[in-house]
């Protein structure tokens, strides 16, 4: 299983892509705006991460968007398969 670390120095734990996969569903139900948002992604991942962890993860992950966004790193150059190639 792959694991992914954000390049950020705020990053503090490796998050599997189930991990991952949880946190996306996690936040996409409790938007921004939600009181005790962290806890609540947290124990909607079974609490494998902590609030903390999951506060972390997702500022990782804010930082590295506005950072691509910004022009200070390129998008990334993912490969495709199939027709669109």
């Amino acid at each position: 299983m792959s694991a992914s670390r954000s390049s950020s120095p705020n990053s503090i734990s490796q998050w599997s892509q189930k991990e991952n996969k949880m946190f996306e569903e996690a936040l996409a139900y409790y938007g921004e705006g939600t009181s005790n948002r962290w806890d609540k992604v947290s124990r909607a991942m079974g609490g494998i991460k902590s609030a903390e962890e999951v506060r972390c993860h997702y500022e990782d992950l804010d930082y590295d968007v506005k950072m691509i966004e910004s022009g200070h790193v390129p998008y990334p150059k993912y490969k495709t398969h199939g027709f669109w190639t």
